[in-house]
């Protein structure tokens, strides 16, 4: 274990939480497309919320395109700052092993890690293909270094009271962060750094938020709408009509 260094991981945070935020804002100016998010999304729901301007309809539309994407883009963050602080603390390497994230060393026992987001992820066939992924890869470490190995579902917040999964552990937030750093409190420390020109990249993104909304919002009412009011059936149809193609054959 290496003496833990907080500066050097506030540094990593501070520059990829940048990244992040350019992702994100990149995202937004090239890749939102209206008839991809009218695919998409529920249409279903927002009529029974009694939604009735196409601006309302157009940034609730896009504001739940955008969440899933944003909690990708967040996901693969703070994924790699777990890779990075683990590697600092304990020269963990990146896994080959199938579904396996990281690899690395403590007290005499190998860690093979699988790293998520959040606690509450997956369905029954995503957890039963993980404790597949690692009853093989616990297999396979015990047979090339002859040591004890453990499993574990690394999720980057939450809490899990039963962390004992049978053949893994799930350690989540405060336990997953000490796990990979030695810190019981670094879970708390990286909140600082990751707030880092929040408000100023924030503030730029809103703008550009601000003309996607306005520039979508136009497209759909010279679409969907008929005088200024909401064509739900025009938008149903495109979002789960199918038009059915019948072939005449003469015989």
């Amino acid at each position: 274990m290496k003496k833990f260094n907080l500066q050097e991981i506030y540094k990593y945070v501070e520059k990829h939480i940048s990244i992040f935020h350019q992702r994100r804002l990149d995202y937004v100016q090239n890749k939102v497309d209206l008839f991809k998010i009218l695919k998409q999304k529920n249409p279903y729901l927002f009529r029974a919320k009694n939604v009735l301007t196409a601006q309302d309809l157009i940034k609730g539309f896009l504001d739940a395109f955008l969440q899933s994407q944003e909690e990708t883009l967040f996901g693969d963050f703070i994924e790699g700052l777990a890779i990075f602080v683990c590697d600092k603390v304990y020269g963990a390497k990146k896994s080959e092993l199938t579904g396996i994230d990281l690899e690395f060393e403590k007290d005499g026992v190998i860690y093979v890690v699988e790293i998520k987001a959040g606690w509450n992820w997956g369905n029954s066939s995503q957890i039963r293909q993980l404790k597949i992924n690692f009853a093989n890869a616990k297999k396979l470490m015990r047979a090339k270094t002859g040591k004890k190995v453990i499993a574990v579902n690394g999720c980057c917040f939450g809490k899990d009271n039963k962390p004992d999964k049978g053949g893994y552990l799930k350690l989540c937030g405060q336990q997953f962060w000490e796990l990979i750093s030695g810190d019981e409190k670094l879970y708390i420390d990286i909140v600082e750094p990751i707030g880092y020109e929040a408000r100023e990249k924030n503030e730029e993104f809103a703008e550009n938020y601000a003309q996607i909304i306005n520039k979508l919002t136009l497209e759909f009412s010279q679409k969907f709408c008929d005088d200024g009011k909401i064509n739900w059936e025009k938008l149903v149809e495109y979002n789960s009509g199918f038009k059915r193609i019948i072939k005449k054959i003469k015989i």
